[in-house]
């Protein structure tokens, strides 16, 4: 308990004021096994000078002292210090100061000296929680007028890029933090097409395509629970908050780490941050829909060119990071990403849907990024409790890809594509049309590609057993139109074999 309190009161500094040496040495033992940081002083005018050029939050001081008594040195210091906390000993109730004295000195209690402390530890510890107190109601004030002048500058209309530039340089002091981003997303035009937009400071200062890089697959898990549960996120280590419009749609991020900070820290800044995100996200809105207002063609086309850039870029990045994983998932991706084209142009599906299925079957395992190296390469049968949390991999993955706008008809594909026709798949035990139809083609594609690949617990099938587990699982695990259309372009299979070999060689030549 004294080593925890001491890591709650080491700032606290105080300073003993006695012309009795030996009163200061008891007392000083007493703060030392509280916890606090002191100093003692015998000569009450050089206590002036001390707490004139220091940094003490509680002074304790003598009444009855040479040259001058503890009134004229509260009275000198009051001169200059109003906030200092001030306990003042007197050695018999006879010799305390009048009542008006202290009330006038604003000196906040006195007692009487003695062989136990018991009374003055107990004005200690009460003066340290009204200095904390007052340290807490300060930081909110100071908080909320940086709040209120920084708002008109956060809501100049100036490029997006410098807004989020200047929200990230007037939101850390709130928190005492070095490390931040924001991740908005722009609507550009009346297609919903949208492109992220990226601000980091301190290690997260880098550019939107090296953004995937630097997290986690957790870190990008709480981002997407974030924005889709339209809730803050705090941990001891960092605070999440999303960015909402009007319409209480989530726009975007706010991320800070707060690993410096200590758990009253985290609690006061969290208050102020949330006061300041709704600011924060009214002034991106407003400035989405200036641009929208003002952007002239020419802009528009190029705005278009740098959507589909990033675009490529962040898909590269994060294939990337997903590939690195294991060499067998990026094999397995890019087969399932080729069969779900095949089976969406035999359905004559638009290119657009065709670009959703290939991105949707490259990364439709994206949340395996999540689960353990002993359980994903695991040899032996799975446990019970080692098997659900390979399950988790569907939601995992859905919360990763949420984190970024462009990714948002991808989501329930992933999340959704074990889910099985009769409704006994998972996460969410969807049955039959409540599984969307994208997520249906990758499920056929997903397992039949799993099927004819040897796994770390298994050889593969032969063509014609893998075949017929489709037939025999259609209308009870798959879309029975899917595996209808999926069998009868396997007739051609040894040429789809030569079409995504080399795709899968490049692959492997990067892993």
């Amino acid at each position: 308990m004294r080593k925890k309190l001491k890591e709650v009161k080491s700032d606290i500094k105080i300073l003993i004021v006695d012309d009795d040496s030996g009163i200061i040495d008891s007392l000083s033992i007493m703060l030392r096994r509280s916890g606090y940081h002191y100093e003692g002083c015998t000569d009450p005018i050089e206590a002036v000078e001390k707490v004139r050029t220091g940094s003490f939050d509680l002074l304790i001081l003598d009444y009855l002292m040479t040259p001058i008594h503890g009134d004229v040195v509260v009275e000198r210091i009051r001169q200059f210090n109003k906030e200092i906390y001030i306990l003042m000993l007197t050695g018999h109730k006879d010799l305390a100061p009048p009542l008006e004295t202290i009330k006038l000195l604003d000196i906040q209690g006195y007692c009487e000296k003695s062989d136990r402390f018991d009374q003055l530890q107990l004005l200690v510890e009460s003066g340290v929680k009204s200095i904390t107190m007052m340290r807490t109601i300060k930081k909110f004030r100071d908080g909320l007028n940086r709040i209120l002048k920084s708002v008109p500058k956060i809501y100049q209309l100036q490029p997006i890029g410098n807004i989020l530039e200047d929200i990230l340089s007037e939101l850390l002091p709130l928190v005492s933090s070095e490390n931040a981003f924001i991740l908005v997303d722009n609507i550009i035009d009346a297609d919903e097409t949208k492109k992220s937009i990226y601000r980091g400071i301190g290690k997260y200062k880098t550019e939107i395509y090296d953004f995937m890089s630097l997290l986690n697959s957790k870190l990008l898990e709480k981002i997407g629970k974030a924005r889709i549960t339209r809730k803050s996120i705090i941990t001891p280590t960092e605070i999440i908050l999303p960015l909402m419009n009007e319409y209480n749609d989530s726009i975007g991020v706010i991320y800070v780490e707060s690993s410096n900070s200590t758990e009253a820290e985290i609690s006061e800044g969290y208050k102020l941050l949330e006061i300041y995100a709704s600011q924060a996200a009214s002034s991106v809105n407003n400035a989405f829909l200036h641009s929208l207002v003002n952007i002239k063609n020419d802009e528009l086309n190029k705005t278009y060119e740098q959507l589909r850039i990033r675009y490529l870029d962040t898909i590269e990045a994060l294939r990337q990071v997903v590939d690195a994983k294991d060499e067998y998932t990026c094999g397995h991706s890019d087969r399932v990403s080729y069969y779900c084209v095949k089976i969406g142009e035999a359905f004559e599906l638009s290119e657009k849907d065709l670009e959703t299925l290939r991105v949707a079957g490259l990364f439709h395992d994206v949340g395996k990024m999540g689960i353990t190296d002993d359980i994903l390469f695991k040899s032996d049968r799975l446990s019970i409790k080692e098997y659900d949390e390979i399950k988790k991999h569907p939601t995992k993955g859905a919360r990763i890809l949420s984190v970024i706008s462009m990714f948002k008809d991808i989501v329930p594909i992933v999340r959704w594509h074990h889910e099985r026709i009769d409704g006994k798949g998972y996460p969410d035990g969807l049955k039959g049309d409540q599984i969307p139809f994208f997520a249906r083609i990758v499920s056929v594609a997903d397992a039949f590609d799993a099927m004819m690949s040897d796994r770390h617990y298994r050889s593969k099938l032969n063509f014609d057993a893998a075949i017929r587990q489709l037939l025999d699982g259609s209308g009870t695990q798959f879309d029975s139109c899917i595996v209808d259309k999926f069998v009868s372009m396997l007739g051609r299979y040894p040429e789809m074999e030569k079409e995504i070999s080399y795709t899968y060689d490049l692959c492997k030549s990067k892993t």
